[in-house]
């Protein structure tokens, strides 16, 4: 194996920027099962914004909002909405990981700084990627402390317990028609990744709309990041739909893996997390397309869970609405039993089941 120069640990956290993070921390404390752990603000003397900081398992997500009309989340938030501002990865060490990063052709956007407080230090810098999202590069290891400095440790006013969601599985980007290879070339020069799939447009459309995807992943295959672009349909595309409205490119959607799918989504379902439909017709093939799995079809039929199998196994997916007013980000929750793969057999009808949200929307 050649030298890896951008060694990843893993998902430090993503942090999105938001229009009020204190009610956007209580919806995905009590939808999402997540437990408030840290908190960042006027109190902790942090003059110009708001932050929470929530975790599940291995999940952690930051919220954070401006306290003043004149700063750069205020005007993140004209421009896309609420949104993924920054997905920051664990690292060795941010300030190798940010200098082979720039050296390889990334812009810079924090040079690599050690901040510090009781609890140790932490190192960290930060590089731009697709639209106005960042990738932060963390270096942890000395640090004990709540989140970082800055940040105080707070209980939760959650309801706690957790859903059962236990680590990122992928972060998707949405890019312009024609940036997709941008984008692919992107990740294999600056972070040495590799393209593991690619499905074109001739695999990934229904009768209005496609779009052609690449997954990018690291050497251990925990980090991964697969980049849609639009393709020419007969109307807009979902893709499309999200540029628009996001105001350009950005993280289309967050996968959350479970060890049981069909617990997570009761329960999501129980607090008012709401998922896209699919047609019982899905069902009718899916045995005969996937196979003997060990979950009963027909309880997968009743929570619309869609499944699908690689060489290497079988995963269960399922995916929700937009988590915000805007139709741009969503989540996944994703079980996978072997497979390593993205569910290909089930784009068409994830795609057909945006597109019915999209025509509701007046979008198609």
């Amino acid at each position: 194996m050649a030298d890896d120069f951008m060694p990843l640990l893993g998902w430090d956290s993503i942090e999105f920027w938001v229009g009020n993070a204190k009610q956007a921390a209580y919806f995905y404390e009590h939808a999402l099962g997540f437990t408030r752990t840290a908190y960042a603000g006027p109190e902790t003397g942090v003059r110009d914004r708001a932050s929470y900081v929530l975790e599940q398992n291995d999940i952690r997500f930051v919220l954070t909002s401006p306290l003043r009309e004149e700063s750069e989340i205020t005007r993140h938030l004209g421009r896309h909405g609420d949104g993924v501002r920054d997905i920051a990865l664990t690292v060795p060490d941010a300030t190798e990981a940010y200098r082979q990063a720039v050296q390889r052709g990334a812009r810079g956007v924090s040079e690599p700084a050690v901040s510090e407080d009781d609890f140790g230090t932490i190192e960290t810098a930060a590089i731009a990627t697709y639209g106005d999202t960042i990738h932060t590069f963390v270096d942890r290891e000395d640090y004990a402390g709540p989140f970082k400095p800055g940040y105080v440790s707070v209980s939760s006013n959650g309801s706690g317990g957790g859903v059962g969601l236990t680590n990122i599985d992928h972060v998707v980007g949405n890019v312009e028609l024609g940036r997709m290879n941008f984008w692919v070339e992107f990740y294999e020069r600056v972070f040495g990744m590799t393209n593991i799939i690619h499905f074109g447009d001739d695999q990934i459309q229904t009768e209005y709309s496609a779009l052609m995807s690449k997954v990018m992943s690291d050497g251990s295959g925990k980090i991964k990041f697969p980049i849609n672009e639009p393709a020419e349909g007969k109307r807009k595309s979902q893709i499309e739909e999200y540029i628009e409205f996001y105001g350009g490119p950005g993280a289309q959607h967050i996968a959350l893996a479970t060890t049981d799918i069909v617990a997570a989504v009761t329960e999501m379902k129980e607090r008012g997390f709401q998922f896209l439909d699919t047609p019982d017709s899905y069902y009718d093939e899916a045995p005969g397309r996937v196979g003997e799995i060990a979950e009963d079809y027909e309880i997968l039929q009743e929570h619309k869970i869609l499944v699908d199998r690689d060489e290497d196994g079988y995963l269960l997916q399922i995916f929700t609405k937009t988590a915000q007013d805007r139709p741009t980000v969503f989540f996944e929750v994703i079980e996978r039993h072997g497979a390593t793969t993205f569910g290909e057999g089930n784009f068409k009808a994830l795609f057909e089941a945006i597109e019915r949200e999209q025509a509701l929307r007046g979008n198609l």
